[in-house]
């Protein structure tokens, strides 16, 4: 049996639904399993990471977990999944995780310090440990579909900021690769698409998707974020906009992990963008 968090995200629907087309036992975490949309082939069982003591019957009998830093609680959840005979745990993390900082509070941003957070936990275990590393999700752009519906500009912060950004299936293949196949134990896999592009360039492949030609128009930093906190923590959004200011001055490097670990090449933003170009028209 394997464990599958945050079940109906972005990467976890695919996790889950790899595993299940592989033919594997699948149980699917949800805080409100009434209301999520998950494939009946998977048991669904109800539970929140926020409080791992709640978890037991959840962890009954699994052997493999793929987990997402949710809560704050990874070293009650980590001890839990141990005590209850888990044997493997993938861990979605952050690349923004720096590997020489010894304290999880002393990493640059909000995000790098819960993933921090959970990769100390999980690697204190006896278990079986891989963490993914992504650099910026292709599905980050999805914020941008309401101006895009709107008209034909979008106002964003840092244009010309050049990331790497990878398709979740491909965030899902790595995971699924390390939850059934040994040689991945002690990993920590840097997960990028193939090629560094800036968001005005991401913005350009999403009007190649739809058809319209689309221009992205800056903003100040300090604009973004008012409009950011809307809807997000402060501490997540200055780390999210950290990030941007850095990668305008040091571009994202791409990897060769996806191809190396599930033999392939990883799909390309305008790959993403055709598949999502519904989500934009």
């Amino acid at each position: 049996m394997i464990l599958v968090t945050g079940a109906t995200g972005s990467v976890g629907r695919h996790v889950l639904a790899d595993l299940l087309a592989m033919g594997h036992r699948v149980r699917a975490l949800s805080r409100a399993p009434e209301q999520a949309s998950i494939p009946r082939q998977a048991e669904i069982v109800q539970g929140d990471l926020g409080e791992p003591e709640g978890l037991r019957e959840a962890l009954h009998g699994v052997r493999a977990v793929y987990l997402m830093a949710m809560g704050d609680a990874p070293v009650p959840f980590a001890e839990l999944a141990e005590r209850s005979g888990v044997r493997r745990i993938v861990l979605l993390s952050t690349s923004d995780v720096l590997d020489d900082v010894e304290d999880a509070e002393r990493q640059p941003d909000a995000v790098a310090r819960l993933h921090a957070g959970f990769e100390r936990a999980v690697a204190r275990t006896g278990m079986r440990w891989t963490f993914l590393r992504p650099n910026e999700f292709a599905g980050n752009s999805l914020h941008w579909a309401p101006q895009i519906k709107a008209g034909d500009i979008v106002r964003a912060p840092y244009p010309s900021a050049r990331t790497a950004p990878i398709h979740e299936r491909d965030i899902a293949a790595v995971a699924v690769r390390a939850l059934t196949e040994d040689g991945h134990h002690g990993a920590r896999y840097v997960l990028t698409g193939p090629q560094a592009i800036t968001h005005a360039g991401q913005l350009a492949a999403i009007g190649a998707a739809i058809g319209r030609p689309l221009r992205m128009e800056g903003i100040p930093a300090h604009e973004a974020r008012e409009q950011m906190t809307r809807y997000a923590p402060p501490a997540i959004v200055d780390a999210v906009l950290g990030q941007l200011a850095a990668a305008v001055e040091r571009p994202s490097v791409p990897t060769d992990t996806v191809r190396r670990v599930i033999s392939r090449s990883p799909y390309t933003f305008a790959d993403w963008a055709r598949e999502h170009a519904a989500d934009f028209g």
